[in-house]
Order: structure tokens, then sequence, then C-alpha cells
């Protein structure tokens, strides 16, 4: 089956060239024009991936992305002509895996709409593997679960995480102590390389950060190392918890 792509474009012409594009690279195109289409069509069709403006009618491209991330199973990129960096932050904070500016570059965009659909297929394929191990990471007082993406407070408050900021607490959580660079960090987050002036790594640790202040008691969990990247400084206990697989024989 073909990627189903959705465009969420008000202006006709770049609307139309980005549909023919994707089409004559074998995608199945929706098309909308502004929040309101969009819903429709994600009601009656399931989307793979999403490029999306910043300004549209209505309800803009920042609002829509944050209903859009409870599905974690689908990419969003923005394509904008906004190019003021708190966009671009505000953006990679609600988890868009991608932000371009307008005018953009065809061969890029496939590419890196190409490699997007890529890792969410992989994903969807781990997710089927239900003979997996459910992992349990605890740490001063804290506590992340695999299967969920949860993160538990030590006064137990919970915390979905994007998929993310999941993996990067998954690194640090397996490599307590160890200084991590950027890209290392990037390769775990979004499985592709660092880019210049690329600030995702950094908007994910603040994010993951503010859980941490919350709680006035918690030490600086995770500390910058200037000039090479973080570490995790917290006390780690990993429990395995085996999960039945469907094709496990009846006793």
């Amino acid at each position: 089956m073909s990627a189903r792509l959705l465009i969420v474009e008000d202006e006709v012409v770049t609307r139309n060239t980005l549909t023919r594009l994707f089409q004559q690279e074998g995608y199945d195109v929706f098309d909308a024009a502004d929040g309101m289409q969009m819903q429709r069509i994600m009601a009656r069709q399931q989307i793979d991936l999403v490029i999306m403006d910043v300004n549209l009618p209505g309800k803009s491209g920042i609002e829509l992305a944050e209903k859009l991330r409870e599905n974690d199973n689908i990419g969003l990129v923005f394509l904008t002509g906004r190019d003021a960096e708190e966009d671009r932050l505000l953006a990679l904070e609600l988890g868009a895996d991608d932000y371009l500016i307008k005018p953009y570059n065809p061969k890029e965009l496939i590419i890196r709409v190409r490699n997007l659909y890529r890792r969410i297929e992989a994903l969807k394929s781990q997710q089927k593997n239900v003979g997996h191990d459910s992992v349990v990471y605890e740490f001063n007082g804290w506590r992340l679960e695999s299967d969920s993406r949860c993160l538990f407070s030590p006064d137990g408050k919970m915390f979905r995480l994007p998929k993310s900021e999941y993996r990067a607490m998954e690194l640090f959580l397996t490599n307590p102590g160890k200084i991590l660079d950027r890209e290392t960090l990037v390769k775990k987050m979004l499985d592709r390389e660092l880019r210049p002036n690329d600030r995702t790594v950094d908007v994910a640790i603040r994010r993951i950060r503010r859980h941490f202040e919350a709680q006035p008691d918690s030490p600086n969990l995770i500390t910058t190392i200037h000039g090479e990247g973080y570490r995790f400084i917290g006390d780690v206990s990993i429990q395995h918890l085996e999960q039945p697989s469907l094709n496990a024989p009846s006793m």
C-alpha cells in the first residue's frame, strides 16, 4: 500500500504543486486548505504523513499540531514561509519531525519525507512485535515505562512523553554518567544526522527538564557539559518484564 500523505496548505498553487510532486513519487495524496478540511479527511482516512503550513485560516498549523501529536505514528513536517526562530522552536517543542522554509528544494523535501516515512514504518513494525519485553526504568524516585512511554514523578503525577523525548530519556537511562553529544542524541531521537544550527536536541532536553524542575526536591538530573553535550547523573535501576507472545502455545 502506498504511503498516505496529507498536505494542509491554503495557497492553491503551492498545494497543487505539492500534490503533483508527491503523486509522481508514488504517494497517495490528500489535500486540505484549513484545519476543518484536515480533520474531516483524517476522520475518514488513515494518514501516515502530514505536510502543513503554519499560516492557515482558522486554527494555525501550530494549534493543529498539538492535536495531531496525540497520534504517535503520524509524521509531521512544517513547510512554511515563517523563518523566525521562535516559530521553528515552538514547532519542534510540539513534536514536529521537521521544519522547512519556503522557498524549498523539491528534491530535499522528497528525501526528508521519504526518510521520515521509513522511520514511521520501522516504529509500527516494532509495535507489532507483541512478544517484546516491557522495560521499567526507576531513578531518583521517578519511573519511566517503555510500553506507555509514561514518566511518573515521585508523587505519582504522570507525563506521557512524545516519542523523541522518550528515546532521549531511554538513551540517558541506559548510559548513566556518560556524556552524550548532540549527534548521538539526535540519531537516537529521530534516526537522522545532526544538521547545521540544529536545535532539536536542546529543545527536547529543555522540555524533559521541565518535568524534573517541577519537583523542588529533585536534583538536576540532566547536566549540560559545555562544548560536549549532556550527561544523566541519576541512580538508575532497570527491570525487564517479559510480555507473552500471541504465538505462544496455550497450556
